[in-house]
């Protein structure tokens, strides 16, 4: 991976460039006025633009880039303040106050609403695997302003920790969040979806193991919910009940900490 700036640069957003570079890790690499092509053909890598509003991933097979947006957040917030209902909200039955650990943060559409549901009295973190889409998703949340006013704050308040759920969870004091969230679909076909193409470099692919799962019900204070394809095993094979959505292709699944099957598992 490279950094390097728009092609409309100044000193300011070359140091901006530099040290983002440095955090993350990688080479920064003056623009020099070539095209962002021209760099990857040069490196054989991605490469992290740093553009005076935004970063922009552009990933090497050519996709176009992606750069951090409020995306479905919008729409679903806009639901919830006209009294509408949200299933991801209704599953996880989050109320203001409450707080969630999302462990597949992404491009973070679920925390966003679930920001804007539990309020300032609440808290959200969300936990991303890879190093640069957590460090884009971290920078649009504070950077981003939304035209609805109503979604700038609870973009705000989310806190990004950038790492594996692997070693976050095991890390962290007994019912110590509300809900603890996963959403695996993100290393699925999905990714095909022309808005989001850019981030199959990004995609860490990691397979939710039965380990994990005992992790986030020790953590969890009320429920774990698992979103994933209405066809998935992984419902079934990791205990959790299964809410069938007629109309959709994903379903959630639920464990509720007070449920009996809450308890340890017996061989």
């Amino acid at each position: 991976m490279i950094v390097s700036t728009s092609a409309r640069t100044n000193d300011k957003l070359e140091e901006k460039a530099r040290q983002i570079a440095a955090e993350l890790g990688f080479s920064f690499i003056k623009r020099d006025k070539r095209s962002v092509a021209s760099l990857q053909a040069q490196y054989g890598t991605g490469c992290l633009i740093v553009a005076k509003h935004r970063l922009e991933f552009h990933s090497v097979d050519g996709a176009e880039p992606f750069f951090f947006h409020p995306n479905s957040a919008s729409f679903r917030v806009k639901r919830l303040m006209r009294g509408e209902s949200d299933p991801f909200i209704d599953a996880a039955r989050l109320q203001p106050g409450m707080s969630l650990l999302d462990c597949t943060l992404g491009l973070a559409s679920d925390s966003i609403t679930a920001s804007f549901v539990t309020g300032p009295a609440g808290r959200v973190m969300g936990i991303e695997g890879n190093s640069v889409l957590a460090y884009i998703i971290k920078h649009g949340l504070t950077e981003w302003e939304s035209p609805l006013q109503e979604l700038n704050e609870p973009m705000k308040r989310i806190e990004v920790i950038s790492g594996r759920y692997q070693n976050v969870l095991p890390g962290l004091p007994d019912q110590s969040v509300d809900v603890v969230y996963f959403d695996p679909m993100f290393t699925k076909p999905i990714l095909s979806s022309k808005g989001i193409a850019g981030l199959r470099e990004l995609a860490v692919h990691d397979e939710l193991t039965r380990e994990i799962v005992q992790e986030a019900r020790r953590v969890a204070k009320q429920r774990v919910i698992l979103k994933d394809h209405y066809q998935s095993k992984r419902f079934s094979e990791l205990g959790f009940k299964q809410h069938v959505r007629p109309t959709s292709l994903f379903h959630f699944g639920t464990i509720e900490a007070a449920d009996e099957m809450n308890k340890e598992w017996k061989e």
